[in-house]
């Protein structure tokens, strides 16, 4: 009896593979997410159907949060770009974009633009705004990197954190002094609410027009520098591995000033979009902007510009969601809700992060 016993094969337990229980994981939670993410457009879309027996009104908050989403988008490019090279959460950046919109109001008096301005030289006048603001901006990010941030560069993480903070605080103070603590109100050049078109009962406005329009161009030529120029390829070596991108070459102080010109090019022209779109600007807006901004870079994935892009437009719909069937005191609270929910099911963002890891 004890040798058949030992003859008889003995059962093993079922060993579970990690990679097979991480992979169920992965896609548990982007399935999760994604029912999580569509859960309040689905519940009031639903709702509409059954109150009004279409979705035009789901309709309007979507192009809304387009409108809006695509401004959010240009400021949290520029924070992903100085993050996934130096990996620095670069505060200050809120407050270029408010800069911009100083010197666009600033351009509108010297060019003397108002509503009465033709077409032909309301399109020029506002090119050239746009010029100058970009101008502006990105010189001054390029000098707040020179001047704060390089020196910093070997010092510990905390030190650069500080001198952002800094250079956040010195740039609000300058648009104080700049406008004053009031909000100021500029000339409505676009006529911003002014309809164009409809769609199945969807108003499209000027301003709808303007953000979407405006933000397209300069979203897809960032894309297509960093993807495909030389200059492009050296950012990303750069973010990737710095002493490797050193070892091959490559002008890392220089790459690093590129990436602040081109995160401040963003700032300018969302600066100019802003105060177009809303036509109400004060001192504040950069630090407000710049929270939002700087919680869709995370949410998209910090360090890529897709990411970016995507989570810019996602807060976007749930600000309008909220601010037109909730409440707008409600919206702050819902928007870092989600931003929690998607960290907890993919904590790298939801097109993970591209920084370099630091040992």
């Amino acid at each position: 009896m004890h040798n058949r016993l030992a003859a008889l094969p003995m059962s093993r337990p079922v060993e579970k593979s990690p990679a097979l229980l991480a992979r169920a994981r992965e896609r548990f939670s982007r399935y999760a997410l994604i029912a999580l993410l569509l859960a309040m457009p689905v519940a009031f879309g639903i709702n509409d159907l059954a109150t009004e027996g279409n979705l035009t009104r789901l309709g309007n908050n979507f192009v809304a949060g387009l409108s809006n989403g695509a401004i959010w988008t240009l400021i949290a490019l520029g924070y992903t770009l100085v993050y996934g090279i130096i990996e620095l959460i670069n505060f200050a950046h809120g407050d270029l974009f408010m800069i911009g919109s100083f010197v666009s109001f600033g351009i509108y008096g010297t060019l003397g633009l108002t509503i009465t301005t033709g077409v032909l030289g309301l399109v020029f006048g506002l090119l050239a705004t746009l010029i100058v603001a970009m101008a502006a901006c990105s010189s001054l990010s390029v000098m707040i990197e020179r001047v704060g941030y390089r020196p910093l560069r070997s010092a510990p993480r905390l030190a650069l954190l500080i001198a952002a903070v800094g250079f956040s605080f010195i740039l609000r103070n300058v648009g104080f002094l700049w406008l004053g603590a009031f909000p100021w109100s500029g000339p409505d050049l676009i006529n911003t609410n002014h309809h164009v078109f409809s769609i199945s009962g969807v108003s499209i406005s000027n301003g709808d027009l303007l953000a979407i329009v405006a933000t397209g161009p300069l979203v897809l030529l960032l894309t297509a520098f960093v993807a495909k120029t030389r200059f492009g390829r050296a950012m990303r070596a750069a973010a990737q591995d710095t002493e490797a991108a050193r070892l091959m070459g490559i002008n890392v102080d220089t790459t690093i000033s590129l990436t602040f010109f081109l995160a401040g090019l963003m700032a300018g022209a969302a600066g100019l979009i802003y105060a177009l779109y809303q036509t109400t600007i004060w001192f504040f807006q950069g630090f407000t902007a710049g929270l939002i901004a700087f919680t869709a870079a995370v949410m998209g994935g910090l360090g890529n510009l897709y990411g970016a892009v995507l989570g810019g437009l996602i807060i976007g719909f749930i600000q309008q969601i909220s601010d037109n069937r909730i409440g707008a005191e409600w919206t702050p609270a819902i928007v870092f809700a989600y931003l929690v929910l998607i960290i907890v099911f993919m904590p790298e963002g939801l097109l993970g992060g591209e920084a370099r890891e630091t040992g």
